[in-house]
């Protein structure tokens, strides 16, 4: 397969299909000609990539969650840890935007609304100035 057939049945840009060769996560053969000849296992592994992305996982944890995958001697321990480290990373997120969204709607909850000047947002934004 090509590039382009890999893009559209990864779903992945094929930007991105060249980045991840580029940092070593996929390595597809090379025909004589040089261009990229994917294979099913490429493909697979890009699903793969794609899956944990979109769940959040950086770079460097899909890096480990792909070398577990591929190690039959792997512990399940392993994985529940960079999962479980991973879920703390967006626990911490979600609490900070719970934060800000409660700051937020204080704020707005706050400012009138009307032709008045006066505004509590503009207030609160101009205080760390």
């Amino acid at each position: 397969m090509n590039i382009g057939d890999v893009a559209t049945r990864s779903g992945l840009p094929a930007k991105t299909i060249r980045y991840y060769e580029e940092i070593g996560l996929i390595k597809p053969a090379r025909d004589a000609n040089g261009y990229r000849a994917f294979a099913e296992a490429d493909l697979h592994r890009l699903a793969f990539l794609a899956r944990a992305r979109a769940l959040g996982f950086t770079i460097e944890d899909c890096r480990t969650l792909l070398d577990l995958y591929n190690d039959p001697d792997r512990a399940s321990a392993d994985v529940k840890h960079v999962a479980e480290e991973h879920l703390a990373r967006i626990d911490d997120k979600i609490a900070q935007l719970r934060g800000m969204r409660d700051t937020l709607a204080d704020l707005v909850q706050a400012c009138h609304g009307d032709a008045r000047p006066d505004c509590p947002i503009l207030k609160d934004l101009g205080a760390g100035a």
